[in-house]
């Protein structure tokens, strides 16, 4: 078996995510194809949904995305300090956060009720803040409700005739893309198009409009206007799950989550394993250590389930996964301390994808990729250029 290098390729290391910039600049540029003609918005919240926040941004401003979404201050800030000096977008803030750096740095923000209008005037000093009007469509998140979406209008016309603020957008966040023929999506769309209209009998006229996510930017054409915001699809990953998978969309799943095995035993018929014993062994049967746990990331909910790839073959975390390491049942195959096993990746080499180890934990691909923790080492790779070292 193989074993996983370090970074510096000069020793073994206990584990690592492989992210494939090809995989991510492929992948942004279906979106820019399927955008038809809007311009599209890279999301690279949460460290880029766990892939790397900065390499990420990179790899999707040499394939062409327009603009680069943050949910935090400190991302969209972290985001200019590493030398993005294209257009980006910053829609959470609570009161008392220092909007005037990011006023400054020239990030476009987001106001869904009229104190936040309020809190960008006082934070601006000697440039207008760039905001982007945010209506609750129906999603009761974010932004302001239809009733009081008139009180936010007011705040920024006011705001803007002083030259405190520049009204550049008018957004909102779709509950049920993943659904495409749901009809809260023509619902909120309805809603979005009156918000609009309210906005400029006002006199405002934003230039971005912007409603369509991941599920929207691939399924729901009539949502895009001319800004897409997609997120998850950028890594590669559906968010529609197995009902369309990534390759029927054209997109290519960037990390794979690699691992060495930290022991082999065998054991005899009835070996209970992890805590509580909830798997006992039918037969006698070679058990792996993996070295991840839930406090790598891994979901606890998929302990007796989750599927790993070893020496060709797949094979089950059997028992309760613990913070730190759990068991695979290698059955009867051949095994080793410092073989390679591979928890999920692009499923091309019969490997499990993020999509089933969703499955083993109940929960949605997003948060598999997402959660996973700084303990493992993320190792950046072309495979369009793999003779060529990168260095993110």
């Amino acid at each position: 078996m193989s074993t996983l290098q370090s970074l510096s390729d000069d020793r073994p290391v206990r584990a690592e995510a492989v992210v494939d910039l090809a995989a991510i600049r492929h992948n942004v540029a279906t979106l820019r194809a399927r955008a038809d003609g809007a311009q599209l918005m890279t999301v690279v919240k949460a460290d880029g949904y766990g892939h790397g926040m900065v390499p990420v941004a990179r790899a999707a401003r040499e394939a062409g995305a327009d603009w680069i979404g943050a949910a935090v201050l400190e991302e969209a800030l972290a985001l200019r300090e590493a030398g993005d000096t294209g257009p980006i977008f910053c829609w959470l803030t609570t009161p008392g956060e220092p909007l005037s750096d990011a006023i400054a740095a020239g990030i476009d923000l987001s106001a869904g009720a009229p104190w936040e209008i309020d809190e960008l005037a006082a934070g601006v000093t000697d440039r207008p803040a760039r905001v982007h009007l945010k209506i609750d469509t129906g999603m009761s998140r974010g932004g302001a409700v239809p009733e009081e979406w008139p009180a936010l209008i007011r705040a920024a016309v006011r705001e803007q005739q002083s030259g405190r603020i520049e009204v550049r957008g008018i957004w909102s966040h779709l509950s049920s893309s993943d659904e495409p023929k749901s009809p809260a999506n023509e619902a909120q769309l309805a809603t979005f198009q009156e918000a609009i209209e309210i906005a400029e009998s006002f006199g405002v006229d934003a230039e971005f409009k912007h409603l369509a996510n991941s599920g929207a930017t691939l399924a729901l054409p009539e949502t895009h206007f001319n800004l897409v915001r997609p997120g998850v699809a950028t890594y590669g990953l559906s968010p529609f799950g197995h009902a369309l998978p990534s390759a029927e969309l054209g997109l290519r799943p960037a990390m794979t989550l690699k691992a060495r095995l930290a022991m082999v035993k065998r054991v005899p018929a009835g070996a209970g394993v992890s805590y509580g014993l909830t798997w006992t062994a039918p037969r006698p049967s070679t058990l792996g250590l993996i070295p991840l746990g839930y406090g790598d990331g891994l979901p606890r909910h998929a302990s007796n389930g989750a599927p790993v790839l070893f020496g060709g073959h797949r094979r089950t975390v059997v028992g309760r996964i613990c913070m730190d390491q759990c068991v695979v049942n290698l059955e009867d195959d051949e095994a080793a301390a410092g073989d390679e096993v591979v928890l999920f990746g692009p499923g091309t080499n019969g490997e499990p994808t993020a999509d089933d180890w969703a499955d083993a934990a109940g929960t949605i691909n997003y948060e598999i990729v997402t959660r996973l923790g700084a303990r493992i080492p993320r190792r950046y790779v072309d495979s369009a250029h793999p003779t060529t070292p990168v260095e993110r």
